[in-house]
């Protein structure tokens, strides 16, 4: 199970309505629908907000909102889905990854008629509407995004001379070179964040993994675009003194941050509190920009993380369930939801929500190039015991690149037909 991008409040359980049929307005009954949401994905307040309208605009409809733990949830969602009693979820909300493993086990109703109709998919983000999607149907509708920008010192910048932040990958390496200096690293960049090594590998034109014309899924690190990304990653986690054999979590990055030396990490823009909570002299010092791309026509291309909200094929009540998505996904909702929680919303024509919220902002941007990791049912095996990173780290300790890179590969080839 994917770790949440963002760190959000409690969802707390008053909200929870009771379950079973309840009279609504002029003596009908009310059917209610069971909606799993996870733990920390919306504010108390906002689910109290949405429950009130939809109910007073569905009167023959109740909500029974439970909060789930991310801890474990595969597991309780297959369960949910098998079930032939007619008592699971009718809509629950899953990380965008995971649709792939829901898909293939055949338990989710195909939603691209209502997607297509009615919801605009042609303006959903790629990175959360692509792992929805399998064989041209729609099972999985975007709800929110979030991903990683730059976030750095404004201060920093303006001493170095640089008087805005870069629109190109090579002027981001000019910047961060002449960032490096004087004490302070140009860039902290840990050797095995892989998150931002795919956003270059994509941007390159290349892959992780491709699903072969045979139906099966091979590893496509050793692919010239997927070398030419590593190469990139190379000479720009150089310009700073990150550890090659670690991750942006060994250390926490946050708090390597705010010791003061670092002028830039990639991260996303919800670190920046736990940032000025070690260090409140930074206060004010920082900005963020999008993922610099090849040109200045775009933002780089960068791994998109967020929820997408499912509808499992055993509802008795689909009117029920898709109302209660097409109001999630919705613009109302989805404007209120970005604002309350700093989330990208699901549409590229909603950005103007977070406009004026610098981070979410940046986000935005560089969410309309968003990705995701390979649709393969079987890629969490990948990630259990992480090829890509040791792969990273050999490259960057002077391993030849290509010979390292075919052996990942292979280890992700291996991972996908075994998982």
């Amino acid at each position: 199970m994917r770790r949440r991008l963002l760190a959000l409040g409690c969802v707390c359980a008053c909200l929870l309505t009771a379950c079973g049929v309840l009279p609504g307005a002029g003596g009908t009954e009310r059917r209610t629908v069971t909606v799993w949401l996870m733990k920390d994905s919306a504010s108390p307040a906002f689910l109290e907000r949405f429950t009130r309208a939809f109910e007073r605009t569905h009167d023959d409809l109740r909500l029974d909102i439970r909060i789930q733990q991310w801890t474990g949830i595969g597991t309780k969602v297959q369960s949910a889905l098998g079930r032939t009693d007619g008592g699971g979820p009718d809509v629950i909300e899953v990380g965008n990854t995971q649709v792939a493993q829901y898909v293939d086990g055949g338990g989710l109703l195909d939603l691209t008629l209502e997607s297509m109709r009615d919801w605009g998919m042609d303006q959903w983000l790629p990175g959360l509407a692509q792992p929805g999607r399998f064989g041209g149907h729609q099972y999985g509708v975007p709800w929110y995004a979030a991903n990683r920008v730059v976030i750095y010192r404004k201060d920093l910048f303006a001493r170095a001379g640089i008087t805005e932040p870069p629109k190109t990958r090579e002027q981001w390496l000019a910047d961060t070179a002449e960032l490096d200096s004087r004490g302070t690293q140009g860039i902290y960049l840990p050797g095995q964040d892989w998150y931002t090594l795919s956003g270059f590998i994509w941007d390159e034109g290349g892959d992780l993994a491709e699903q072969t014309s045979a139906g099966r899924w091979e590893g496509t690190l050793q692919t010239p675009a997927a070398l030419r990304g590593m190469a990139f990653y190379r000479r720009l986690q150089a310009l700073g003194s990150g550890p090659v054999d670690a991750d942006e979590e060994h250390p926490p990055q946050a708090g390597v941050f705010a010791e003061g030396q670092v002028a830039q990490i990639v991260a996303v823009p919800g670190l920046a509190q736990a940032i000025t909570e070690k260090n409140p002299e930074l206060e004010g010092k920082l900005g963020y920009f999008p993922v610099p791309g090849r040109t200045a026509a775009h933002p780089g291309a960068v791994f998109t993380g967020g929820s997408d909200l499912v509808v499992p094929k055993n509802t008795d009540d689909r009117p029920g369930a898709t109302a209660v998505v097409a109001a999630l996904a919705g613009t109302t909702w989805q404007t209120d939801l970005a604002r309350t929680m700093n989330y990208v919303p699901n549409k590229t024509t909603l950005a103007r929500a977070v406009a004026d919220e610098e981070g979410a902002a940046a986000m935005a941007a560089g969410a309309a190039r968003g990705r995701a990791t390979p649709a393969a049912p079987a890629w969490a095996a990948v990630e259990a015991d992480n090829p890509i990173k040791t792969y990273m780290t050999k490259v960057l300790e002077g391993a030849d690149p290509a010979t390292e890179a075919a052996r990942a590969s292979r280890s992700i080839t291996r991972a996908l037909a075994d998982g």
